[in-house]
């Protein structure tokens, strides 16, 4: 029994598996013969195993910089590689950052990070005067379009964002193509299924994309 912890921005999340299946999401002090966590913000989790990039992983790291990357996006490369082995992989992970990663001949080539929904909502609000501030919306999945040109400010702020989200992702998928072939996209994250329904290309959705790619490395380095 392997024990996954992911502490980012925002939450900490952890996981429960039983070799590669995942059993269930857990509290932090559940039982386990192996425990490896993740920190993004410097917390850490006594008696486990810390990943960082001197931790030994079944693929090649290809960063300049690794000291600087953060291991959420390098765990979750892992769990994308380990879902599909045999193809180029862009990872897209929606957090409070989100992170556009290339997986390539078994290797991690980097990426980009750019803000989060939430990040970007909060800083229309907090930098101007007037501007409310607005989140996403569950009602937006009935439609897939935004509103354009929007008629009220709220739908002018959250279609912004969105769309500019959206546009984004597309843009790296056609970049990543170029440069490495034709791309699995591979969305996590907690904004990944909101997005989902919004992108027109096909895209496969992997919710605990961190937590996976670090049991892979925990068993990797058993």
């Amino acid at each position: 029994m392997n024990l996954a912890i992911d502490i980012g921005n925002t939450f900490v999340k952890a996981a429960l598996f039983d070799g590669d299946r995942l059993v269930r999401r857990c509290d932090i002090d559940e039982p386990a013969d192996r425990k490896i966590f993740v920190s993004t913000g410097g917390r850490e989790v006594a008696g486990a195993m810390k990943f960082d990039h001197t931790t030994p992983i079944p693929i090649k790291n290809l960063y300049a910089t690794p000291q600087t990357l953060g291991g959420d996006r390098l765990a979750a490369a892992v769990g994308a590689w380990s879902l599909f082995p045999d193809e180029n992989l862009l990872v897209v992970d929606f957090g409070t950052a989100i992170t556009f990663d290339v997986v390539a001949e078994r290797a991690f080539h980097g990426g980009n990070i750019s803000a989060g929904a939430a990040m970007r909502f909060r800083a229309l609000n907090e930098f101007t005067e007037k501007l409310p501030l607005v989140a996403l919306s569950a009602a937006d999945l009935q439609c897939k379009s935004m509103n354009f040109p929007a008629t009220d400010t709220v739908s002018a702020i959250r279609s912004g964002v969105v769309e500019g989200i959206v546009a984004e992702v597309e843009r790296y998928v056609a970049r990543a193509e170029r440069q490495f072939g034709p791309m699995r996209v591979v969305f996590t994250g907690g904004d990944a299924g909101y997005f989902a329904e919004r992108v027109n290309f096909p895209i496969f959705v992997a919710s605990e994309l961190v937590l996976s790619g670090l049991n892979v490395i925990l068993n990797y380095n058993a």
